[in-house]
C-alpha cells in the first residue's frame, strides 16, 4: 500500500508540472501559477488546523524563515524551467537535490566523504549532461540553469526541514508555513507584474496546478508515515518517468537515447545518495528499525 500512495503521489506531480507548463502557455503569468499552487494548501492546512485546535505559530521562525527563503525560490526557478524546457527535461533537473546533498556531504562532511557518494556525484553530474545536451536549444540553456540552480536550492531546503524535523516542529506546521511563503511571494510578483484576464484553458490549468500539487503531498506524507523511508525515496524518482511519458503523449517530446541514459543516471545518484544517508542513520541509531514517525523524519533529508 505504501508503493501505491507513493506512485500516486509521483504521478500528482507529473501533473501539476504538465499543468504549470500548460499554464504559461496559456498565458498565465508565473505570479499567478505559483498562488494556484500554495493556496489550497494553505486552506486546507489552516482550516484542518483550526478544528483540532492545533497551535500554528512555530517554535522557531528564524528555521522557518530558512528553508522558505531557499525552498520558495527553489519552486519559482523550478516553474520556470517547467514553462521553458521540455518536461522531462525540466522534472529531471528539479530532482538533482540529492546530487548536490551528496557534494555538500563530500566537500564539509569530513568522515561522510566516501565512495559511495563519490559515486553519487559522478553519476549525477553525468545524467545532467545526458539530459541536457540532446535536449535543449541553445536558447534554452538559461532555462536549464535556472532548473539545475532549482535543485540545489531544493537541497538546501531540504536540509532546512531536517533541522526543523529536529527542532520538534510537525510535518504539518512545516508545510503549513511553506504554502503562506509560496502565497506571500506570489502577492508580491502580482503587486508588480499585475493580474491578468485568463480564458479557461488557463484556469483549468491552473486549477490542475493547485489540486495536483495538493494530492500529491498528501499522498507523499502518507506514504513516507507507512514504512520504509527508503523505498518511499526510492519511488520518488518515478515522477520522472511519468514525466517523460506525459511529455511524449502531449507535446511529442521523445527523449533519444543520450536523454534517456542521463534520466538513468539522474535517478541512480539519487538512489545511491538516499541509501548512504538511510544506512548511516541507522549506524547512528544502533540499527533499531525506525518506526513511522522516524521514516517520515528520514525522508525529509534523503
Amino acid at each position: 500500500m505504501q508503493s501505491l500512495w507513493m506512485l500516486v503521489a509521483c504521478a500528482m506531480f507529473a501533473i501539476m508540472g504538465a499543468c504549470v507548463k500548460v499554464s504559461a502557455d496559456a498565458g498565465a503569468s508565473m505570479p499567478q501559477i505559483v498562488l494556484f499552487r500554495g493556496l489550497p494548501s494553505v486552506l486546507l492546512l489552516y482550516f484542518w488546523a483550526k478544528a483540532g485546535r492545533r497551535p500554528i505559530a512555530p517554535k522557531s521562525w528564524k528555521l522557518h524563515i530558512r528553508r522558505n527563503v531557499s525552498g520558495v525560490t527553489s519552486m519559482w526557478l523550478g516553474f520556470l524551467a517547467l514553462a521553458y524546457l521540455p518536461l522531462s527535461t525540466a522534472v529531471s533537473l528539479n530532482y538533482t537535490a540529492p546530487l548536490f546533498i551528496a557534494v555538500w556531504m563530500l566537500a564539509w562532511g569530513g568522515s561522510q566523504r566516501d565512495p559511495v557518494r563519490i559515486l553519487a556525484v559522478l553519476l549525477g553530474f553525468l545524467g545532467v549532461i545526458g539530459v541536457l545536451r540532446p535536449s535543449i536549444s541553445e536558447d534554452q540553456w538559461f532555462a536549464a540553469m535556472l532548473g539545475l540552480c532549482a535543485g540545489a536550492l531544493s537541497a538546501i531546503a531540504m536540509m532546512q526541514v531536517r533541522a526543523l524535523g529536529r527542532a520538534g516542529e510537525p510535518e504539518w506546521r512545516t508545510v503549513l508555513i511553506f504554502s503562506c511563503f509560496v502565497v506571500c511571494s506570489s502577492a508580491i510578483g502580482l503587486l508588480l507584474d499585475g493580474w491578468r484576464d485568463l480564458d479557461w484553458r488557463a484556469w483549468l490549468a491552473l486549477l490542475g496546478v493547485g489540486l495536483a500539487g495538493l494530492f500529491g503531498q498528501l499522498t507523499m506524507t502518507r506514504a513516507f508515515g507507512l514504512g520504509s523511508a527508503l523505498l518511499t525515496a526510492a519511488l520518488q524518482y518515478t515522477t520522472i518517468i511519468f514525466a517523460a511519458l506525459i511529455g511524449i503523449v502531449f507535446w511529442g517530446d521523445l527523449p533519444d537515447w543520450l536523454a534517456w541514459t542521463g534520466m538513468a543516471l539522474i535517478i541512480g545518484s539519487g538512489l545511491l545518495s538516499a541509501w548512504r544517508t538511510y544506512s548511516e542513520d541507522r549506524i547512528l541509531r544502533g540499527q533499531q528499525p525506525p518506526g513511522p514517525e522516524a521514516s517520515a523524519k528520514e525522508a525529509e533529508h534523503v
